[in-house]
């Protein structure tokens, strides 16, 4: 993925110093100049200072959403490929990166092989599985609060009151990770 000569620049925008910077040397090794942010401010900083070829934008930012930032990206660079990785991935959340403009929509955990894949995937696979078994209970809740989050802008209070929970209950759920499917 370079282009001629020179590593094609990535912005990786995730809140754990950690994972950034295990991530951003693997990606390194395979050919990239990686500049990482911990968060969204930051990200569209350097952003505006060398727009890059390629973004992994980390879903929760500490609180905020990391879909936010895919509009800003591409328009600073509208060929940017953009991939949205995530510990709570939800249906819900996957739809929006895409119709926001995002390649692709992983769920953590994710290597950089599997990173890289996404970057370039242009099609879908018409043969993927589908599952037999319907969602769990737990994962269609989770599906159901991460929908009216979203429908709400991210306003827990807001969420809470439509979905008729206490607001620090709400918050709890929205701290666990999501059932499995």
């Amino acid at each position: 993925m370079t282009v001629s000569s020179r590593p094609s620049s990535l912005l990786l925008v995730d809140d754990d110093p950690t994972f950034c910077r295990v991530l951003g040397l693997a990606l390194n090794r395979r050919g990239f100049a990686v500049a990482a942010a911990h968060g969204s401010v930051v990200a569209l900083e350097q952003a505006r200072i060398e727009p890059p070829e390629y973004a992994i934008v980390d879903l929760n930012l500490a609180g905020d959403s990391g879909l936010s930032l895919i509009p800003d990206l591409l328009a600073l660079n509208p060929a940017i490929r953009i991939v949205v990785l995530t510990g709570y991935a939800s249906i819900a959340t996957a739809v929006e990166a895409i119709k926001l403009g995002a390649v692709n929509y992983l769920a953590k955990p994710a290597d950089a092989d599997q990173i890289l894949a996404a970057f370039v995937a242009t099609a879908g696979d018409p043969a993927a599985p589908v599952s037999d078994r319907p969602l769990s209970v737990n994962r269609l809740e989770w599906e159901h609060i991460q929908r009216v989050l979203r429908d709400n802008d991210g306003n827990i209070s807001a969420t809470a009151r439509q979905l008729g929970m206490h607001r620090r209950t709400l918050q709890r759920k929205l701290t666990k990770r999501p059932a499995k499917f």
